[in-house]
């Protein structure tokens, strides 16, 4: 199985590539664990699969010049909006598959910093609906 390591991760926010901006990428999903077990199940624990949830997780480096990243964000703050993350910014296929779907732009932060740091900040936005994977 080979590793990889993430070089040149693809981000986009709302339709629009947002890697340049972006030092780290992480999507996770979940689904709810529900209980299901009866006296049928001998002393077993019984589980399915409830309702799925999940994260885009970045971080972002700021740029507050006009139409640069900032002033983007701060138009979609409190929208729902699309994303698409790959581990690559590569053409999408069965070796580089592209996660889509919707997030919630809950939080931003557009100065963050001490004198001498790169204006930078982490978020976790929720997905909203249904997250997808194609390599196609």
């Amino acid at each position: 199985m080979p590793i990889m390591v993430l070089k040149a991760s693809y981000v986009a926010i709302n339709g629009v590539d947002r890697s340049a901006n972006t030092s780290k990428a992480e999507l996770a999903v979940e689904v709810e664990e529900k209980d299901v077990t009866t006296f049928a199940s001998q002393g077993w624990k019984e589980v399915l699969g409830g309702l799925s949830s999940g994260g885009l997780a970045v971080t972002f480096k700021n740029d507050v010049a006009a139409s640069a990243l900032d002033s983007a964000m701060w138009a979609l703050f409190g929208q729902v909006t699309t994303f698409e993350v790959r581990a690559t910014n590569a053409v999408v296929g069965t070796s580089n598959p592209k996660y889509t779907g919707n997030i919630l732009i809950k939080n931003w932060t557009p100065i963050s910093g001490s004198p001498g740091d790169v204006n930078e900040a982490s978020y976790t936005f929720p997905t909203s609906g249904v997250v997808a994977r194609a390599t196609a």
